[in-house]
């Protein structure tokens, strides 16, 4: 090993996510709130025929897909089907060839094979943090706001 190589420590982001629905399926939108030290990026879009369910996913795929390097990421939601998900009920679904412990497809197969390429590929290290929605969280409520 040479040791004259410098040793940098990956980049610590901050990442608070939100989707919403107006009806469900519906209108919706999606936002993320991501900072790093001083800097602040504002993430966020939307899609007419879609649900919250979507939205909440596709914030968290588009604010770790923004990062250009991996990162040690601490994600806030307000979604425990997002948090859940992908930390416990994803390696399951994959062992099935996504489908449920009910034998029926995985809803939204198409994000949560992105997500969890994403983070596999990416190389970030993500520490997941449910939030309560609407409470006034600052960082949770400036994304509920962008979406």
């Amino acid at each position: 090993m040479n040791d004259s190589t410098p040793h940098t420590s990956p980049q610590k982001v901050v990442i608070y996510t939100d989707g919403a629905c107006k009806g469900n399926p519906g209108p919706g939108g999606w936002g993320a709130l991501l900072t790093s030290g001083d800097t602040v990026k504002e993430l966020f879009g939307g899609e007419m025929g879609t649900t919250n369910n979507r939205m909440e996913m596709t914030a968290v795929i588009e604010a770790l897909a923004a990062l250009k390097r991996p990162c040690c990421v601490t994600l806030y939601l307000d979604s425990e089907y997002v948090r859940k998900g992908i930390t416990e009920w994803i390696h399951g679904w994959k062992v099935r060839g996504w489908r449920t412990a009910a034998k029926t497809p995985v809803k939204n197969v198409d994000l949560w094979q992105r997500l969890d390429a994403l983070i596999t590929l990416s190389g970030h290290d993500v520490r997941w943090h449910w939030v309560k929605g609407h409470a006034g969280d600052p960082g949770n409520e400036r994304a509920d706001a962008l979406a």
